[in-house]
């Protein structure tokens, strides 16, 4: 199972959504950095559960325990291992799907991959549960950035077919980040109404990582592109990424996409940024600008269709319990993690490279 990520820093995720605990262990953090425990815990609120009325009924304090990597609150270089406990579990919830695979979800797959061995409970593994502590190991690494003049910041840009407005280039300091307030409030009483409903509805997050230098990352397999996806994909409800204008620049003319370079306070910049920050795999100094897909929650109390296993006979399903009708909100810090992470690892490749 592949469970780890990084070339020069590397991250190792454990644990099942209703195992007694979750954790990571982080290794590659120099020592002697100091972690704003205070900050890290407001960071990891933000994706905990059971916060407002858009969200899952599940409450989990979220706490990391730290068992490993700290003295105090300063890294000590050897590997950080931080766990948060599952207090708020209930498998029982998930007996009765124990044969009949929920549509939306891996339950099928993980059946076929693990022979029926797999912790159904919560999704187990493949829940999105375990991006707590992807969040533990992001929000250090946001940290890090931060003193590095780096910041990684995000915005809902749309729920279902209600968009946001206006030019989003700053972070948004609210619970709910949308540039427009008005087109929040209506992304908020559509969550409401799939929830009344029964349903759920996905969404579209886009991330910028500001202040980065010119030269991270590498062409080929180890782009920055390709960093960033695959570990956005490390969040079960990902489907889609694209980069600075995306699939749109596929309907553009060449001299409409390039971004011309000029001078600025003697740097070199780009007039646009159509790119997204990144050319040939490589940051060139621009915001690194990339939007990333959310499907609807798969868990829905709708009665849906499915096949008992142990029969192969047809069968109907409707999931209980307690669920997101819409993931989008608590997704953005842990897209924020995935792409701290990432920047962070080619950010300590490139200091490599500068110091050989």
């Amino acid at each position: 199972m592949s469970s780890r990520y990084g070339e020069n820093l590397s991250l190792t995720i454990f644990g099942q959504s209703h195992s007694t605990a979750i954790g990571m262990t982080l290794e590659g953090v120099p020592a002697g950095i100091r972690i704003d425990m205070d900050e890290l815990n407001s960071f990891l609120l933000r994706r905990a559960p059971g916060r407002s009325d858009l969200s899952t009924a599940r409450k989990e304090a979220d706490l990391p325990e730290f068992i490993s990597g700290l003295v105090e609150t300063t890294t000590c270089g050897t590997p950080i291992t931080a766990i948060i406990r599952n207090t708020d579990a209930r498998r029982q919830d998930y007996d009765s799907f124990v044969s009949v695979p929920r549509p939306g979800h891996a339950d099928f797959t993980a059946e076929i991959k693990y022979f029926g061995h797999q912790d159904r409970s919560g999704g187990g593994h493949f829940s999105g549960r375990l991006t707590a502590p992807l969040c533990i190991a992001g929000g250090i690494c946001m940290q890090i950035l931060k003193n590095c003049g780096i910041s990684v910041f995000s915005r809902i840009e749309s729920i279902g077919n209600v968009r946001d407005e206006g030019d989003f280039s700053s972070p948004i300091a609210c619970d709910f980040p949308t540039v427009s307030a008005s087109q929040g409030d209506k992304m908020r009483t559509l969550i409401r109404s799939v929830k009344d409903a029964g349903d759920s509805v996905g969404g579209v997050i886009e991330c910028i990582v500001a202040g980065l230098p010119a030269g991270l990352g590498d062409p080929m397999f180890g782009g920055m592109e390709n960093r960033i996806s695959s570990a956005v994909f490390a969040i079960p409800a990902v489907k889609a990424i694209e980069f600075g204008d995306g699939f749109y620049s596929s309907s553009q003319l060449g001299s409409e996409n390039n971004d011309a370079f000029c001078v600025n306070n003697g740097i070199i910049v780009t007039n646009t940024n159509h790119c997204g920050g990144i050319l040939g795999g490589i940051t060139n100094g621009m915001p690194l600008r990339f939007r990333v897909g959310i499907k609807p929650t798969p868990s829905i109390a709708a009665v849906q269709k499915s096949v008992d296993l142990s029969t192969l006979t047809p069968a109907e399903i409707s999931i209980p319990g307690r669920h997101d009708p819409c993931i989008v909100p608590r997704a953005l810090p842990c897209v924020e993690s995935v792409a701290a992470l990432a920047v962070y690892d080619a950010y300590l490749g490139r200091m490599k490279e500068i110091n050989r």
